[in-house]
């Protein structure tokens, strides 16, 4: 599943063209290198993503095209949240 899906899919962030536009900027890591929006992420991959006010770093769980917005948390796990 490319990346910029994912942090949709998954309600990191609420839309995909500003996951697209957080990707292009430099802003998204995969497994510690800078990521564009269509790197492919596989389950284990760990993402870190920089907001404005701080980081959340998670690790990939499941790769789900859609998923109801209760289950949406159980696509990854929070590492690390510095925000």
């Amino acid at each position: 599943m490319r990346l910029d899906k994912f942090l949709k899919v998954s309600r990191i962030i609420k839309r995909r063209t500003v996951a697209n536009d957080v990707c292009s900027l430099g802003r998204v890591e995969v497994n510690g290198r800078p990521a564009k929006p269509s790197v492919r992420l596989k389950v284990g991959d760990v993402v870190t993503v920089v907001f404005g006010n701080g980081d959340v770093k998670f690790k990939v769980l499941k790769l789900e095209e859609s998923v109801r917005k209760e289950n949406a948390s159980e696509m990854y796990e929070i590492i690390e949240d510095n925000q």
